[in-house]
């Protein structure tokens, strides 16, 4: 059964509505005014800088699960997935900040702010430390 967008609580219906725009972004131009092109470009380039940060990750938990076989076999696989999930969660958020920066310019408001960047730059830190410990130390199975 699919519920129509209405009947969903207010966060949760404009979440839905702004996830409709990654598959239809050509609506985005239903909203406001078109700003100046150089402003949707650079939207564009933090679209792809946040996309590469996501295939680094991803690359990442490839190389600690392939590369580090002499790490204890939970750490390797908890890090690699870690890795994997924060890369995924990277690229869908990409779209999202995309999408909200579209249309935050296009109806002359403020860009949208987000704690993402925090989280994402301490859970990088922190598993960058754990590797570093784990090397180190030489936790092996």
């Amino acid at each position: 059964m699919i519920v129509p967008v209405k009947a969903l609580p207010g966060r949760l219906r404009a979440a839905t509505a702004a996830a409709r725009l990654w598959w239809a972004p050509a609506r985005i131009g239903d909203e406001g005014e078109t700003p100046d092109y150089r402003f949707s470009l650079a939207n564009e380039r933090t679209f792809l800088a946040w996309l590469r940060t996501a295939l680094a990750l991803v690359g990442g938990g490839f190389a600690v699960a392939q590369f580090l076989p002499d790490l204890h076999r939970t750490l390797r696989v908890t890090l690699a997935l870690l890795l994997l999930a924060v890369g995924a969660m990277c690229a869908v958020r990409a779209v999202n900040h995309w999408v909200r920066c579209e249309l935050a310019m296009r109806r002359g408001e403020d860009l949208p702010v987000s704690r993402f960047p925090s989280l994402l730059a301490l859970t990088v830190g922190a598993m960058a430390v754990v590797m570093v410990v784990a090397v180190a130390a030489g936790w092996a199975d």
